[in-house]
């Protein structure tokens, strides 16, 4: 009988990609000059011996500028009384876009898997391959620079499909050949890792065929990439005998793989989803323990894939109440609350409810569903541990992009490069009363593409948890934000503070009133409380008496020292090709020399309109950005295209300048969509 992983495994290398009109490789488009999209890196074992980053035209736009940050997690800020800290980890299976045609830096559609609940899981292993198109995958930026900028490891995936399904032994056999003492494929992996900046690989080895000697030779290839700083995520499929028995367990059939103590060969296994019980799990710890390996370097599989929250999990088997974790969770295809969607408002509903629970409160998970949301297993992490700390509430995703609260592109997009740390906690209201409603709004924003608003009856004190920190006070330290009303008033809003020496205890810091209806901005100086760490940011809603329709939209909250840290311009911006979709459209690939000094947070691409305004063109971290629509406005002859640098405290820069040219005849009309950017907002 096919066992259930082997099914939906090679079943998600079709979703993933696998088509009869496959794009060719990444290392394929040997043409620089042009400016066509560039994608995300994918390859057969004896094609990737022949990628180099310096041939490979495609790899500067592939490659993630965000560093891994740290995280941490107190367990006396969990959300859930359930949840706890620094037990079992989540690694996440997620199939983001095809193997194939996957744009490198997002694109030009709101639609997108815009993961927003990174506080719950470790790893993410950015997943697909197919025996069509290539088995070796590697992440593209966007999701690796997101999951950094949270403290989330990355992994790229190697898979090697059943036979059924297009599987080749020889293709496992080209991974582990051998030159003199070196694996040459597997020093391409790690080649690959560090030039795109990712941690490590998945390696899902399902392909009949192989015996003895070979899996000893994938353990030996696994150790020598570990030497060079890679690290491994082993699947349960293949034993060391060499057959495809799933084991759901670690067993003396498959342990090697793991290895032990002081030899270790993976850093950590995936058990296929048919572990049942929690006897078998426990065996499977109790075993990782005797090889002096920990139990958290098991992962036990389940499969969400076709069902979500739907999913019969035997979760008292993994997280017991009132007992530790037996060991880590390894989630497969958690973006079905994506696909499954009817749209982007309807993703995030369903992806709240798979992460958080159905009462979107993590504090409350409460619910007859046997699926409670993991947020009642795991106690959040933050990666907001350093000083700048700044959030827009920007998802990596919207229908327009606004700069400072000016609309500056209209049309969907998603670049989740762009996206900034996410509320540790969505969402966690405390109220003698009334409790208001936090949620992001995607009809406005002040950066980016959302913004959290406030809303509801304000008849008592509402606190908002928000960000669970380890931010260091200092003589000069500032809190500001960033709010909007929809008429001058009374914000009866409060910055809400609480430091490590009463982690609980909310300090309200008063943002006053508005003169207007716009953006305004409140600095708030934190000097008094210098030598103190913050260990929660919030926000506080009260007032002297009931407010029947309280709205407020907070665009940005930042922790920063001094004044606002500028950044220098980019230099020497250059056009390394352009290709014409039409007389009145190009696409473009940019690249520039990145800022001499400051901390950059990104750079943004804008094209200067005629009556002198500014389109958005888009947005990256990266010192290369392709451009994938550049519209002709009327019969202008040529357009000037600016990148200015934004540092990590959203100080801009001067920007740098090039021209491009329109060829060819205009046409007779504007086009109107970039009219219609090219317009403020209402």
């Amino acid at each position: 009988m096919r066992r259930l992983l082997l099914s939906l495994l090679v079943g998600a290398t079709v979703v993933a990609g696998s088509t009869l009109n496959a794009a060719p490789t990444a290392a394929a488009n040997t043409n620089p000059q042009d400016g066509s999209q560039p994608y995300a890196s994918y390859w057969f074992p004896n094609e990737i011996l022949d990628w180099d980053p310096e041939t490979d035209p495609d790899a500067r736009f592939n490659r993630a500028t965000v560093p891994l940050q740290k995280r941490a997690s107190d367990p006396a800020l969990k959300a859930n009384p359930n949840a706890r800290a620094g037990e079992g980890e989540v690694a996440s299976l997620v199939s983001f876009a095809p193997t194939s045609d996957n744009p490198s830096q997002g694109s030009l559609d709101e639609d997108y898997y815009a993961f927003g609940h990174w506080q719950y899981i470790d790893t993410l292993v950015f997943w697909g391959g197919s025996s069509v198109e290539g088995l070796i995958l590697a992440p593209n930026p966007t999701v690796i620079d997101a999951a950094h900028r949270n403290g989330v490891k990355v992994y790229g995936t190697v898979f090697f499909p059943p036979v059924a399904y297009g599987g080749k032994i020889d293709w496992v056999h080209d991974f582990v050949a051998r030159s003199g003492s070196t694996y040459p494929v597997v020093d391409k992996l790690a080649e690959v890792a560090e030039y795109y900046g990712f941690e490590g690989w998945f390696i899902n080895q399902e392909t009949t065929g192989g015996d003895a000697a070979l899996a000893t030779e994938l353990r030996n290839a696994m150790t020598h990439g570990r030497k060079q700083g890679l690290e491994f995520m082993w699947y349960d499929a293949m034993t060391e005998s060499g057959a495809i028995s799933w084991q759901n367990a670690l067993t003396d059939a498959n342990d090697a793989f793991l290895g032990g103590g002081r030899k270790p060969v993976a850093d950590s296994m995936f058990l296929n989803f048919w572990w049942s019980n929690s006897q078998r799990l426990a065996e499977s710890r109790d075993h990782a323990q005797s090889l002096r390996r920990s139990e958290y370097d098991l992962h036990a599989g389940i499969d969400t894939e076709a069902n979500g929250y739907h999913t019969n999990v035997d979760w008292d088997a993994l997280f017991p109440a009132d007992e530790s974790h037996v060991t880590s969770l390894g989630i497969y295809r958690p973006e079905w609350t994506w696909k499954s969607s009817s749209g982007p408002a309807d993703f995030r509903e369903r992806d709240s409810r798979y992460w958080v629970g159905a009462n979107g409160d993590p504090s409350n998970t409460a619910t007859s569903s046997p699926w409670k949301g993991l947020a009642n297993y795991v106690a959040e992490s933050t990666p907001v541990t350093q000083k700048p700390f700044v959030t827009s509430f920007n998802t990596g995703n919207g229908d327009a992009y606004h700069v400072l609260g000016e609309r500056v592109h209209t049309g969907g997009w998603n670049n989740l490069s762009l996206q900034d740390v996410p509320p540790t906690y969505q969402w966690v209201v405390s109220s003698t009363g009334t409790k208001l409603t936090p949620s992001l709004d995607f009809t406005d924003a002040y950066e980016g593409g959302s913004t959290l608003r406030l809303n509801g009856t304000l008849d008592a004190t509402n606190t908002v948890r928000l960000y669970q920190t380890q931010l260091k006070v200092a003589k000069d330290t500032k809190l500001s934000a960033v709010v909007k009303t929809p008429q001058a008033g009374a914000t009866h809003l409060s910055a809400a503070v609480a430091f490590t020496d009463a982690p609980d205890t909310f300090i309200p810091l008063d943002l006053g009133s508005t003169s207007g209806t716009g953006w305004e901005r409140r600095v708030l100086d934190l000097s008094g409380y210098a030598g103190k760490t913050i260990a929660q940011i919030g926000l506080r809603a009260s007032a002297a008496e009931v407010v029947p329709s309280y709205d407020i939209k907070v665009g940005q909250l930042a922790v920063y020292d001094g004044k606002v840290d500028q950044v220098a311009p980019p230099t020497e911006l250059t056009v390394l090709g352009s290709t014409d979709v039409s007389a009145s459209e190009q696409t473009l690939r940019l690249a520039w020399t990145p800022s001499a000094k400051g901390t950059v947070h990104h750079y943004e691409v804008y094209r200067r309109n005629p009556d002198g305004s500014r389109t958005l063109l888009g947005a990256t971290p990266n010192d290369a950005y392709f451009v994938p629509q550049l519209d002709r406005v009327g019969t202008e002859t040529s357009v000037t295209i600016e990148v200015e640098a934004v540092s990590t405290e959203y100080g801009r820069s001067t920007a740098a300048t090039t021209t491009v040219t329109w060829s060819g005849t205009a046409p007779s009309t504007t086009n109107p969509v970039l009219d219609r950017s090219a317009n403020p907002p209402s």
